[in-house]
Protein backbone atom coordinates (compact mmCIF):
# COMPACT_ATOMS: atom_id res chain seq x y z
CA UNK A 1 0.00 0.00 0.00
CA UNK A 2 1.37 3.40 -0.98
CA UNK A 3 0.92 5.70 2.02
CA UNK A 4 0.93 9.43 1.20
CA UNK A 5 3.47 11.60 2.97
CA UNK A 6 2.24 13.87 5.75
CA UNK A 7 1.86 17.52 4.86
CA UNK A 8 4.90 19.61 5.75
CA UNK A 9 4.48 23.38 6.20
CA UNK A 10 7.89 24.04 4.62
CA UNK A 11 6.94 22.08 1.48
CA UNK A 12 3.22 22.90 1.05
CA UNK A 13 1.34 25.48 -0.99
CA UNK A 14 -2.37 26.19 -0.55
CA UNK A 15 -4.25 26.41 -3.84
CA UNK A 16 -7.62 28.18 -3.72
CA UNK A 17 -9.53 27.54 -6.95
CA UNK A 18 -12.23 29.89 -8.26
CA UNK A 19 -14.05 31.18 -5.16
CA UNK A 20 -15.77 33.85 -7.25
CA UNK A 21 -18.71 36.19 -6.74
CA UNK A 22 -21.01 34.74 -9.43
CA UNK A 23 -20.03 31.10 -8.89
CA UNK A 24 -19.91 30.83 -5.10
CA UNK A 25 -23.61 31.66 -4.41
CA UNK A 26 -24.84 28.58 -6.32
CA UNK A 27 -22.66 26.09 -4.44
CA UNK A 28 -24.25 23.42 -2.28
CA UNK A 29 -23.83 24.12 1.48
CA UNK A 30 -22.00 27.38 0.75
CA UNK A 31 -22.16 28.71 4.34
CA UNK A 32 -20.18 25.76 5.72
CA UNK A 33 -17.84 25.93 2.72
CA UNK A 34 -17.09 29.59 3.41
CA UNK A 35 -16.42 28.96 7.12
CA UNK A 36 -13.94 26.23 6.28
CA UNK A 37 -12.11 28.09 3.52
CA UNK A 38 -11.74 31.14 5.77
CA UNK A 39 -10.28 28.91 8.53
CA UNK A 40 -7.97 27.21 6.05
CA UNK A 41 -6.73 30.52 4.64
CA UNK A 42 -6.19 32.05 8.08
CA UNK A 43 -4.37 28.90 9.17
CA UNK A 44 -2.12 29.01 6.11
CA UNK A 45 -1.18 32.57 7.04
CA UNK A 46 -0.26 31.54 10.59
CA UNK A 47 1.80 28.61 9.30
CA UNK A 48 3.47 30.81 6.65
CA UNK A 49 2.22 28.65 3.78
CA UNK A 50 2.10 30.46 0.44
CA UNK A 51 -1.27 30.75 -1.29
CA UNK A 52 -2.05 30.61 -5.00
CA UNK A 53 -5.47 31.95 -5.91
CA UNK A 54 -7.18 31.35 -9.26
CA UNK A 55 -10.15 32.92 -11.01
CA UNK A 56 -11.99 31.25 -13.87
CA UNK A 57 -12.98 33.78 -16.53
CA UNK A 58 -13.38 36.70 -14.07
CA UNK A 59 -15.17 38.87 -16.67
CA UNK A 60 -18.06 36.44 -16.53
CA UNK A 61 -17.79 34.92 -13.04
CA UNK A 62 -16.55 38.00 -11.18
CA UNK A 63 -13.64 38.43 -8.78
CA UNK A 64 -12.81 36.35 -5.73
CA UNK A 65 -15.38 36.76 -2.96
CA UNK A 66 -14.36 39.48 -0.49
CA UNK A 67 -14.41 37.15 2.54
CA UNK A 68 -11.43 35.30 1.07
CA UNK A 69 -9.69 38.10 -0.83
CA UNK A 70 -9.48 40.32 2.27
CA UNK A 71 -7.48 37.58 4.04
CA UNK A 72 -4.84 37.53 1.29
CA UNK A 73 -4.87 41.03 -0.23
CA UNK A 74 -1.31 40.73 -1.53
CA UNK A 75 -2.08 37.58 -3.55
CA UNK A 76 -2.79 38.43 -7.18
CA UNK A 77 -5.24 35.93 -8.69
CA UNK A 78 -4.12 33.83 -11.63
CA UNK A 79 -6.75 34.32 -14.31
CA UNK A 80 -7.64 31.32 -16.42
CA UNK A 81 -10.17 30.04 -18.92
CA UNK A 82 -9.06 26.39 -18.86
CA UNK A 83 -10.53 24.06 -16.27
CA UNK A 84 -7.22 22.63 -15.08
CA UNK A 85 -5.00 25.26 -13.51
CA UNK A 86 -2.02 23.42 -14.99
CA UNK A 87 -3.11 24.44 -18.49
CA UNK A 88 -2.48 28.08 -17.58
CA UNK A 89 1.21 29.07 -17.97
CA UNK A 90 0.97 31.79 -15.27
CA UNK A 91 -0.20 29.17 -12.75
CA UNK A 92 2.66 26.81 -13.60
CA UNK A 93 5.14 29.65 -13.25
CA UNK A 94 3.70 30.67 -9.87
CA UNK A 95 3.75 27.10 -8.55
CA UNK A 96 7.26 26.30 -9.80
CA UNK A 97 8.63 29.54 -8.34
CA UNK A 98 7.61 28.38 -4.85
CA UNK A 99 9.74 25.21 -5.09
CA UNK A 100 7.25 23.16 -3.05
CA UNK A 101 6.05 19.66 -3.92
CA UNK A 102 2.89 19.38 -1.78
CA UNK A 103 -0.30 21.06 -2.96
CA UNK A 104 -3.28 21.40 -0.65
CA UNK A 105 -6.36 22.21 -2.74
CA UNK A 106 -9.67 23.85 -1.85
CA UNK A 107 -12.02 25.12 -4.51
CA UNK A 108 -15.05 25.02 -6.71
CA UNK A 109 -16.33 23.17 -8.51
CA UNK A 110 -15.09 19.84 -7.14
CA UNK A 111 -15.87 17.82 -10.25
CA UNK A 112 -14.50 20.28 -12.81
CA UNK A 113 -11.61 22.64 -12.01
CA UNK A 114 -10.61 21.03 -8.70
CA UNK A 115 -10.74 17.51 -10.16
CA UNK A 116 -8.85 18.29 -13.36
CA UNK A 117 -6.20 20.30 -11.50
CA UNK A 118 -5.64 17.68 -8.80
CA UNK A 119 -5.31 14.90 -11.37
CA UNK A 120 -2.87 16.89 -13.51
CA UNK A 121 -0.72 17.92 -10.53
CA UNK A 122 -0.57 14.31 -9.30
CA UNK A 123 0.45 13.15 -12.78
CA UNK A 124 3.22 15.78 -12.75
CA UNK A 125 4.59 14.29 -9.52
CA UNK A 126 3.17 16.69 -6.95
CA UNK A 127 1.84 15.31 -3.67
CA UNK A 128 -1.78 16.47 -3.69
CA UNK A 129 -4.41 16.51 -0.96
CA UNK A 130 -7.91 17.85 -1.55
CA UNK A 131 -9.80 19.49 1.31
CA UNK A 132 -13.23 17.79 1.30
CA UNK A 133 -14.95 20.43 3.46
CA UNK A 134 -13.21 23.19 1.48
CA UNK A 135 -14.63 22.10 -1.88
CA UNK A 136 -18.11 22.15 -3.36
CA UNK A 137 -20.19 21.67 -6.47
CA UNK A 138 -23.65 22.92 -7.31
CA UNK A 139 -24.93 19.34 -7.09
CA UNK A 140 -23.59 17.33 -4.13
CA UNK A 141 -23.59 14.16 -6.23
CA UNK A 142 -20.94 15.70 -8.50
CA UNK A 143 -18.73 16.36 -5.47
CA UNK A 144 -19.24 12.80 -4.23
CA UNK A 145 -18.18 11.33 -7.57
CA UNK A 146 -15.14 13.65 -7.75
CA UNK A 147 -13.94 12.51 -4.32
CA UNK A 148 -14.54 8.87 -5.21
CA UNK A 149 -12.34 9.34 -8.25
CA UNK A 150 -9.68 11.14 -6.17
CA UNK A 151 -9.50 8.12 -3.86
CA UNK A 152 -9.29 5.72 -6.80
CA UNK A 153 -6.44 7.81 -8.24
CA UNK A 154 -4.56 7.76 -4.92
CA UNK A 155 -5.22 11.44 -4.13
CA UNK A 156 -6.14 11.56 -0.45
CA UNK A 157 -8.97 13.70 0.84
CA UNK A 158 -8.48 15.71 4.00
CA UNK A 159 -10.47 18.25 6.01
CA UNK A 160 -9.70 21.79 7.09
CA UNK A 161 -8.85 20.82 10.69
CA UNK A 162 -7.05 17.65 9.70
CA UNK A 163 -4.79 19.55 7.28
CA UNK A 164 -4.08 22.44 9.66
CA UNK A 165 -3.12 20.16 12.56
CA UNK A 166 -1.10 17.89 10.25
CA UNK A 167 0.84 20.95 9.11
CA UNK A 168 1.20 22.21 12.69
CA UNK A 169 2.58 18.89 14.02
CA UNK A 170 2.77 19.89 17.74
CA UNK A 171 0.28 21.01 20.38
CA UNK A 172 2.38 23.80 21.82
CA UNK A 173 3.57 27.30 21.12
CA UNK A 174 2.12 30.44 19.62
CA UNK A 175 1.16 28.89 16.27
CA UNK A 176 -0.76 26.12 18.07
CA UNK A 177 -2.67 28.73 20.08
CA UNK A 178 -3.48 30.71 16.92
CA UNK A 179 -4.64 27.62 14.97
CA UNK A 180 -6.71 26.43 17.94
CA UNK A 181 -8.42 29.83 18.03
CA UNK A 182 -9.12 29.69 14.30
CA UNK A 183 -10.76 26.26 14.28
CA UNK A 184 -13.02 26.90 17.31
Amino acid sequence: MNVPKALDAANTVLLLIDFQERLFPVMHDKEKLLQNVVKLTKGARVLEIPVILTEQYPKGLGPTIPEIKELIPEVKPVEKVCFSCTDEPAFNQALKSLKRKQVLIAGIESHICVYQTAMALAQEGYEVQVVADGCASRDPENKLVAFTRFRLAGIPPTTTEMALFELLKVAQGDKFKQISGIVK
